[in-house]
């Protein structure tokens, strides 16, 4: 029979505490996310109120489109971060903050310290050189 992530063996029961600085953490880093995904919206409708404006000169056109597709690059990477900080949140309410998404297994701490958003154990990470699961691909800052 396979383990399920609820049959899993819990880690060590984490901090109250802890959990608290987490969710303020997440808290404030889903703020930050949103007003970021709110201010590229209201720069993506300056520019296209600004193209409307001037000539569409070929040159320009084609800086034009590099520049819409790398704010859509930049907005779908938000939206991923964003939707691992809403999941990350749900956990803590679940009651599976710090568990993997992936296996049920124990995200280590020092790994939630600096990612509070983690889901995944590192190498669960997609590129990761033992990960073997495919899952959202959530990037991380350096």
């Amino acid at each position: 029979m396979t383990k399920t992530f609820k049959d899993a063996t819990p880690p060590p029961v984490l901090d109250p505490a802890f959990l608290a600085i987490q969710r303020a953490r997440l808290v404030a880093l889903r703020n930050g996310l949103s007003r970021s995904m709110d201010l590229d919206a209201e720069e993506a409708r300056q520019v296209l109120a600004a193209d409307q404006d001037h000539a569409n000169e070929t040159e320009d056109r084609a800086q034009d489109l590099a520049i819409d597709e790398n704010d859509r690059i930049l907005s779908s990477q938000l939206s991923q971060q964003l939707i691992a900080v809403d999941r990350a949140l749900a956990k803590l309410d679940e009651g599976t903050y710090g568990f993997s998404d992936v296996s049920g297994l124990p995200i280590p701490i020092a790994r939630l310290q600096a990612f509070p958003q983690a889901l995944r154990t590192i190498s669960e990470e997609p590129g990761s050189s033992s990960g073997t699961h495919a899952a959202l691909e959530v990037p991380e800052r350096s």
